[in-house]
């Protein structure tokens, strides 16, 4: 192979769209049922030096919550980009329509 050949990629694919609210809560409650699950085994794993793993598990649910507070911001603050751009792209297409205009995109 060549060095122009290495050079020439193809163009990246455009991203996939998923429900990250439904997998970060989905996350959250496996941690959290992990959680559940070790804590009647605690002695047990307290004597093998794995107690670690029942806080490891409460530490996954505590993120999970953050991550699913961070994903809705994210996903309300897209939504209002996306309910902004089409107003000003309505409004360039229709210069003088009133901006009570009951076809204008709303939030």
């Amino acid at each position: 192979m060549t060095r122009q050949q290495a050079r020439i990629r193809r163009p990246d694919p455009e991203p996939l769209e998923a429900d990250d609210v439904k997998i970060v809560a989905v996350g959250t409650v496996v941690w959290f049922a992990l959680f559940l699950m070790s804590l009647p085994f605690r002695d047990t794993l307290a004597d093998d030096g794995h107690e670690w793993w029942s806080w490891c598990a409460l530490a996954g649910a505590g993120l999970g919550i953050l991550g699913l507070w961070y994903v809705r911001r994210r996903h309300a603050a897209l939504d209002r980009r996306d309910a902004e751009r089409h107003a000003a792209e309505y409004a360039a297409r229709h210069p003088n329509a009133p901006r009570d205009d009951p076809d204008m995109p709303r939030d």
